[in-house]
């Protein structure tokens, strides 16, 4: 057989066998099953809506089509605050959140979006995929037949926007405020009546005088809220959420129910759209700040330290209520105080440290 002969033979061989390997996946393209996923945040809201919007494209995309995507933002099929109990009962088969909103049903939610001194978002990054945060979260979830997913962070928040100055206790005591979660619970020790809203009502809430204040996240986001048309008082740091971890929850009987590749396809994506979400934050975060200070006129104001003392004290008031809801939210607190003691001394030495003196050095400034 001379060299001529052998390559078309071993062509046609080959060619052969790319067909037969092919044949699976080609026929089990073909089976579509449609994932419903229902939002809390408004259609093209900067961040958490359009990350979520993104979220839902990359899942069908990755998939090939086997996971056609039919994406409902908040009201759209069910209000922002029902997404959870619509993908519990099956009538969807994901939502795209902020956990802590379900703190009504069991406390422990609100650790794995953000609490009061708690973690930054490479801290929860590290506490979630190494610290057991991700195996206490299942835990948590499946009592409700839901597979949680990180999906996003905003990082660092804001402390809120307020129509007075704010600087001392008495300050505070009688404002209506939206402010969910645990954040709430402990803003209402320092005499804040806590509401909580979806952030589309909250503008209206402003301006008709039905709240006093509200926080939402930070400058990106709070500027097409426009809440700088009515107040200008733009308070931080946010020690309520020092970094707020967004969430994809999926109905677990219908996850478990699909090929691996398909699970693998979602975790793969809220993952990358963990990432995603973060970096835009933090690039446009700076920008719009510039944009309230310069064009809005807004007052960029730092909470005193009477204030933040009085946060923390009344955060270990509310932490300590909190743990003896169940052994699980107890394992979920002590799991998470850990976490924070370890990598919140590392941090001192590693990103604190470092980016303190380098904007020192630098003279870069708030």
């Amino acid at each position: 057989m001379d060299r001529r002969e052998f390559l078309k033979k071993a062509g046609v061989g080959t060619a052969s066998g790319a067909a037969v390997a092919l044949a699976a996946p080609a026929v089990h393209a073909q089976t579509t099953r449609e994932m419903m996923i229902v939002s809390s945040w408004p259609r093209d809201f900067p961040g958490p809506g359009t990350g979520s919007q993104r979220l839902a494209e990359r899942i069908e995309k990755l998939s090939e089509g086997r996971l056609a995507v039919k994406y409902f933002a908040a009201g759209e099929r069910v209000g922002a605050f029902d997404v959870f109990d619509e993908v519990a009962s099956g009538n969807a088969q994901a939502y795209t959140s902020a956990d802590y909103y379900w703190k009504g049903k069991q406390p422990g939610f609100a650790y794995f979006t953000s609490v009061p001194f708690g973690l930054t978002y490479a801290e929860m990054d590290s506490w979630m995929k190494f610290g057991g945060g991700q195996q206490l979260w299942d835990e948590l979830s499946d009592e409700y037949g839901i597979k949680p997913f990180a999906s996003g962070n905003t990082g660092a928040q804001m402390a809120g926007w307020f129509n007075k100055e704010v600087n001392s206790i008495d300050d505070l005591n009688g404002l209506k405020m939206r402010i969910p979660g645990l954040g709430g619970d402990i803003m209402s020790k320092l005499g804040v009546a806590p509401v909580s809203l979806p952030a589309s009502q909250s503008y209206e809430a402003l301006v008709s005088g039905a709240i006093d204040a509200a926080e939402w996240i930070g400058p990106w986001n709070d500027y097409f809220l426009k809440y700088y048309e009515v107040a200008k008082y733009y308070y931080y740091p946010g020690m309520h959420e020092a970094a707020s971890q967004l969430s994809m929850g999926v109905n677990k009987s219908w996850f478990m129910d699909l090929p691996e590749i398909d699970r693998e396809i979602i975790e793969a994506s809220c993952m990358i759209e963990n990432a995603m979400t973060m970096a835009e934050f933090n690039h446009k975060s700076g920008i719009y700040l510039d944009k309230l200070i310069n064009e809005h006129g807004v007052k960029v104001r730092g909470y005193s330290e009477e204030i933040i003392d009085a946060i923390g004290e009344a955060a270990d008031e509310v932490f300590a209520t909190t743990v003896e809801h169940s052994d699980l939210t107890r394992r979920i607190h002590e799991s998470f105080v850990k976490a924070r003691g370890e990598l919140g001394r590392w941090m001192v030495l590693s990103d604190a440290g470092y980016t303190q003196q380098r904007n020192r050095v630098l003279g870069i400034t708030a």
